[in-house]
């Protein structure tokens, strides 16, 4: 064991993190270790990337097994893996509204949603000769590279880094009328979050993304979401945009999809696939064959282990035992929000203290804006761990 992480981390690492004073060493399942031995609950699964929690066999096996084999070629030429999960996940969106398209592949989110902005321009100057606006939600986040982070509407996110991408209007998520005031013949798309993540957790309506599909038709704009928290089900569904039936035009995935490994995809419905030209887009390590046997590993858990099963279920006695937590301390809980295993507790005030809290108590958690504390378990975890966590955050709050 290294014994100078802390002392590393202050001489040599950027201080763009303010990482908790805590050095995690080891993880089984839904718990890490930390270099004292201390066991916690891992509420955070990595900010939602751990979909099969720590170390779990299949993943293991499948990566050390491509490892072995081939690990990176470039995607100048074909790999199985790569093809494989194309394949996968082509079909699954094809069993949702959304119908028939083309899978690229990178290494994050930030580059997912990066790939749909530069089909947004594409689009426009298919349509017009040249690339216009890009309509986006208040609060929204998708990502912190200079593209994506230009689509971020958040101060604290865009501050010291102007000037920003231009073509970016940002209206009022879960408000139709606001994206029709914007909209007009030089929008090329709308881009929004099914449920907004590291804002605290604000769920679309089902008549707001509806509205906007609608208004994306009528405009000649693409409907595009960001999937990269919410996809590979981690709200219940294998997209989340099944909950509403709406169908978009493109998707990004990353976070759950590669189980910890780095992966992310973006999805392109057939009728636009082909603005998309050899050296229009590309990257040199994604859709490695590393990276696709992690994603292929965490399909294959998904598919064969009832995951998505499991989750409606637990989900909805979960749900309860956090409702219950509400209505037990009103004067901390304001709302409990979320879908499947994507939920977050409001508070009245910032939650920072509980954050801290619960983390001497046992049990990691991650913040969503100021005062939501999100909980993001495994996948795989079932009503047992669940309720374990529900029960650290009640021993916790009975003491503030």
């Amino acid at each position: 064991m290294f014994a100078d992480t802390a002392a590393s981390y202050d001489k040599c690492v950027l201080r763009n993190y303010a990482p908790a004073a805590l050095t995690l060493v080891r993880g089984e399942g839904a718990r890490v270790w930390d270099d004292s031995g201390k066991c916690y609950l891992d509420f955070c699964s990595g900010i939602a990337t751990n979909s099969l929690g720590h170390a779990h066999p299949r993943w293991v096996a499948a990566i050390a097994a491509q490892a072995g084999r081939l690990a990176h070629v470039s995607n100048l030429f074909r790999n199985e893996t790569q093809a494989r999960l194309a394949t996968r996940l082509a079909a699954k969106a094809a069993d949702t509204p959304a119908g028939a398209g083309r899978l690229f592949f990178c290494n994050s989110g930030a580059e997912a949603n990066e790939a749909l902005l530069k089909l947004s321009r594409l689009h426009g100057k298919h349509r017009r000769g040249i690339g216009g606006r890009l309509l986006v939600a208040r609060n929204a986040f998708h990502g912190r590279t200079f593209g994506a982070m230009s689509a971020t509407p958040q101060e604290k996110i865009q501050k010291g880094f102007f000037p920003l991408l231009p073509g970016v209007d940002v209206a009022v998520f879960n408000d139709v009328a606001s994206f029709e005031k914007l909209m007009g013949p030089d929008v090329d798309a709308v881009l929004v979050e099914p449920v907004q993540g590291e804002s605290g957790l604000a769920v679309a309506t089902p008549e707001f993304l509806r509205g906007l599909r609608t208004l994306c038709d009528q405009h000649g704009a693409l409907l595009l979401f960001d999937e990269v928290q919410t996809g590979v089900a981690r709200t219940g569904k294998f997209l989340a945009f099944e909950h509403f039936g709406v169908a978009p035009d493109a998707f990004s995935l990353a976070k759950g999809l590669g189980g910890g490994f780095p992966i992310g995809a973006a999805w392109v419905a057939e009728r636009h696939a082909g603005l998309f030209v050899p050296g229009s887009h590309g990257t040199t390590f994604g859709g490695n064959p590393l990276a696709c046997a992690a994603a292929n590993a965490v399909l294959d858990v998904v598919e064969q282990e009832g995951v998505l099963g499991a989750i409606d279920r637990n989900s909805a006695v979960w749900l309860a035992e956090l409702g219950a937590l509400a209505r037990r301390f009103p004067g901390h809980i304001r709302e409990i929000r979320g879908l499947g295993y994507l939920r977050g507790v409001a508070f009245h005030t910032p939650s920072a203290d509980v954050h801290a809290l619960l983390r001497a108590n046992g049990l990691l958690t991650v913040p969503a804006g100021d005062n939501v504390l999100r909980l993001l378990p495994p996948l795989t975890v079932g009503a047992d761990i669940l309720s374990e966590a529900a029960s650290i955050l009640a021993m916790t709050l009975e003491k503030l």
